[in-house]
């Protein structure tokens, strides 16, 4: 199975032949992926080098013209280290664009922190508009990929990851989908936290949704879900843990309810180790999501 990102890669590139408002903006992370589609469409890929705050900007003007940019590089140089451009040149202008990261929380644990983005999706919340995808598949980010680019002008960001589920299920860009249904709980697995999410509540008679388009958060499913499973909650996200929290608390907002939140810790981990590491380190493996979730929704 290819990677997300290998998806990404080719989805975009037929989005190049078959749209002519579609550009790509690299900064120089990716461009060999582009290298085809840069031969074909030399006006509509553009790589401005390591500078991040360049692509953004770029990516900006090109909106501003009627063009639909897609801007890639990793996480923490798309959204971190350029944030003041991601707040004025696409924010504060109303200029569309498609935010396409890789190495989503730790991918890259030899890379370092520099090369970490617990903090993105936190971040991005504080910024109006944002619509915010965490495809747990590549299947899912083709698709999602696909509605973000035919999403007219609207401002999108795309979090793709190495980690990812077995198996896709059908996603629609907007709205949680229902796994699996009970009575004393639920549980919001967001993107390739789906399969942990499924076997750390095996056996258990708990709801769990699944979360791939994660801004606008659906308050709408999550209320649905606790009428019949009860208003516990919790939160499993593969970023900074409850960065959610607040969103489904306004959701529960007329209700007596209780809501975990789970995902990345702020402490940094210092060691690189492995993917598989870090997701233990932080509490997001199957056997921590049951000890600590399942304490959680108990009696």
């Amino acid at each position: 199975m290819d990677t997300m990102r290998e998806r990404f890669t080719t989805v975009v590139s037929r989005l190049l032949d078959e749209d002519p408002r579609v550009a790509v903006v690299l900064a120089e992370i990716g461009r060999d992926g582009f290298t085809e589609a840069a031969r074909r469409h030399p006006d509509r890929v553009v790589n401005v080098g390591i500078r991040e705050q360049l692509l953004v900007g770029a990516g900006a003007g090109l909106a501003l013209t009627g063009l639909r940019p897609v801007l890639h590089t990793f996480a923490s140089f798309l959204v971190e280290r350029p944030f003041e451009q991601v707040k004025l040149d696409l924010g504060h202008q109303d200029a569309g664009a498609v935010l396409v990261s890789a190495a989503a929380s730790f991918d890259w644990p030899a890379g370092g922190y520099t090369h970490m983005a617990p903090g993105d999706v936190a971040l991005l919340d504080t910024l109006d508009g944002w619509t915010v995808h965490v495809p747990g598949h590549p299947d899912e980010a083709e698709t999602l990929l696909r509605h973000a680019v035919a999403a007219g002008d609207d401002k999108v960001y795309v979090r793709l990851s190495l980690q990812a589920n077995r198996e896709a299920l059908p996603v629609d860009g907007e709205r949680f989908r229902t796994v699996r249904e009970g009575h004393s709980g639920v549980v919001v697995a967001v993107g390739p936290m789906l399969d942990n999410v499924l076997a750390a509540t095996e056996g258990l008679d708990v709801t769990v949704l699944y979360a791939t388009t994660v801004r606008p958060f659906d308050a709408a499913a999550l209320r649905r879900a606790t009428g019949t499973a009860g208003t516990d909650v919790v939160l499993v996200e593969p970023y900074l843990a409850g960065t959610s929290t607040t969103a489904a608390n306004d959701a529960l907002a007329d209700m007596p309810h209780r809501v975990l939140g789970l995902g990345v810790g702020r402490r940094e981990l210092r060691r690189y180790g492995t993917i598989e590491e870090h997701v233990t380190a932080h509490g997001l493996d199957a056997r921590s999501l049951r000890e600590r979730g399942g304490a959680f929704l108990t009696p």
